[in-house]
């Protein structure tokens, strides 16, 4: 922060957030003794600041040791911010950048009743391009963008669906029995990208990565796919290390934490 920024600072509220920002660093809270040693600060001024965060309920007093901790008022607005997140604005910069960096058509999914929805696509410029259209549903167990979600489903979860929606093949490579996609979605995990290896659609390769959001639940999918034509098999790994970085990159705007 810069001389002129720092001369516009209301000092009272600066302290406030300085010993919010404290007691975030302890679980267990803090006493005015010890904010007022570790910040600087008089104990009266610690006092009254204390006492004015916790009327707001930002801040609250633990009866038992006299210390004071975070109140719920900060989770409520941490939780605003996060609800008002909205993942395809936030996703949007990577999404483009993904497609320069592969020349190929780069997908956005998130769950909804069990499926897939594409809810943005950045199109590259080769003659030869995907179909595919903003809105659009597809099935979880034999999509790249699907398998990245329900890789990371427990078990029994996983069970439950396969027994509701089937496992109808739609091309020759769909997996269809029910242990094959339990030790293939262990791969998934494991590598952490997923793979359409034609299994929705003839002639079309897809690798896929989880979003994750600030509690560490997949929340979303993004994916590079095209003709195998063009992603022969030997590009995979390549371009699952690219796919992975975006979808990284997009978790963490989302407040997750690795």
């Amino acid at each position: 922060m810069g001389v002129g920024q720092r001369g516009n600072i209301v000092q009272s509220l600066d302290r406030a957030l300085s010993i919010l920002e404290e007691l975030s660093r302890h679980d267990s809270g803090l006493g005015v003794t010890d904010i007022s040693s570790v910040l600087g600060l008089h104990k009266s001024t610690v006092y009254r600041l204390l006492h004015t965060l916790m009327i707001r309920g930002y801040v609250e007093k633990i009866v038992s040791t006299e210390k004071y901790r975070l109140g719920l008022k900060i989770i409520e607005l941490g939780q605003k911010r996060l609800e008002s997140t909205e993942i395809r604005s936030e996703a949007r910069h990577y999404l483009v950048k993904l497609m320069e960096e592969t020349n190929e058509t780069v997908h956005l999914c998130v769950l909804d009743n069990r499926e897939v929805v594409y809810i943005d696509k950045v199109e590259s410029s080769n003659t030869v391009r995907m179909y595919s259209r903003i809105g659009r549903r597809a099935p979880l167990y034999c999509t790249g963008v699907g398998k990245a979600i329900l890789a990371f489903w427990p078990e029994e979860e996983i069970k439950k669906y396969v027994k509701e929606k089937g496992l109808s093949r739609k091309t020759d490579n769909t997996i269809t029995e029910l242990n094959q996609l339990l030790k293939h979605l262990e791969e998934v995990r494991q590598k952490g990208y997923a793979v359409d290896n034609e299994e929705h659609d003839p002639g079309i390769r897809c690798v896929a990565a989880p979003v994750q959001d600030y509690t560490g639940n997949v929340v979303a999918s993004i994916s590079v796919s095209g003709p195998t034509t063009r992603i022969a098999e030997d590009q995979v790994k390549l371009l699952a290390a690219k796919v992975k970085k975006c979808a990284l990159n997009i978790s963490k705007q989302l407040g997750y934490n690795p």
